[in-house]
């Protein structure tokens, strides 16, 4: 078998698509030194909320990745959906996607509740356990998903991880 009896002996051209990751570097032209510095590493749920309590003022929900290297190091910030008042669209591929595409080792969720009250909302608990389902196919951990309100809710220590 050869090119001729597969595709005739009018050889077209046949053309493929490539897929190339393209990355962004963010530069922050602010201090930013007391609230995020290079190589700290998160290890409670208390220290995700004291970094990102500013999503306390918002009046939109913001559901972002944090996406962690070895020692959870934080690696990049993945704003992966901006909503309305109660609620932003997520789905487990894109938020996955930008994982791998970043080589993260691990992922720590985190979103706001505008209202103030960080009770889980059932389509939140929904999209945890269907990105937790996911990752155990593609092998990136979810070490955590904080809700921001008032206060925080951390589904490791509810026990919902």
């Amino acid at each position: 078998m050869n090119i001729e009896t597969l595709f005739g002996t009018t050889l077209q051209p046949i053309r493929f698509k490539t897929i190339k990751a393209v990355y962004e570097t963010l530069t922050v032209r602010e201090d930013i030194s007391g609230y995020l510095s290079v190589g700290d590493r998160y290890t409670s749920a208390s220290q995700v909320f004291d970094t990102f309590r500013f999503l306390q003022r918002e009046t939109k929900e913001y559901f972002i990745a944090l996406h962690l290297v070895g020692k959870n190091r934080i690696l990049c910030i993945d704003m992966v959906s901006v909503g309305s008042l109660n609620q932003s669209i997520v789905h487990p591929r894109e938020t996955l996607k930008n994982s791998l595409l970043s080589s993260a080792v691990a992922i720590i969720l985190v979103h706001n509740h505008p209202t103030g009250d960080p009770a889980p909302s059932s389509e939140d608990i929904s999209i945890t356990q269907r990105l937790r389902e996911a990752r155990d196919i593609i092998g990136i951990k979810i070490l955590d998903h904080i809700i921001i309100g008032d206060s925080y809710l951390s589904f490791v220590e509810r026990g919902f991880i």
